[in-house]
């Protein structure tokens, strides 16, 4: 978790506690306060979650992608085997031809 993370969490409960003890000043109801910090203390664990997935969702991302650069990085050696070992092949049918054309 970074730490600009908790700077904002721990200014929305701070913010939420300013709120709290507004309500508390006017109308002196404790469900009105108790909802308030729980709206806001919610509010802040929905966005530290969410930042917890985005990030398990980039490894992810990262980890298939490295995959999937080995998987072609094999396919390109697989294709340039097959192409060198056709291109032997027709250079040494092209020098039998060759041979056959000269005598």
């Amino acid at each position: 978790m970074e730490a600009r993370n908790i700077i904002f969490s721990v200014v929305m409960v701070f913010f939420a506690f300013v709120i709290a003890y507004r309500l508390w000043d006017k109308y002196e109801d404790p469900v009105i306060v108790a909802s308030t910090v729980m709206v806001v203390g919610m509010l802040t664990l929905l966005f530290l979650s969410v930042d917890e997935r985005l990030r398990r969702i980039e490894e992810e991302i990262k980890e298939k992608e490295r995959s999937l650069r080995v998987s072609m990085q094999s396919v390109e050696e697989e294709v340039r085997e097959k192409v060198d070992t056709a291109t032997r092949r027709l250079d040494e049918i092209r020098g039998d031809i060759l041979k056959r054309g000269y005598r």
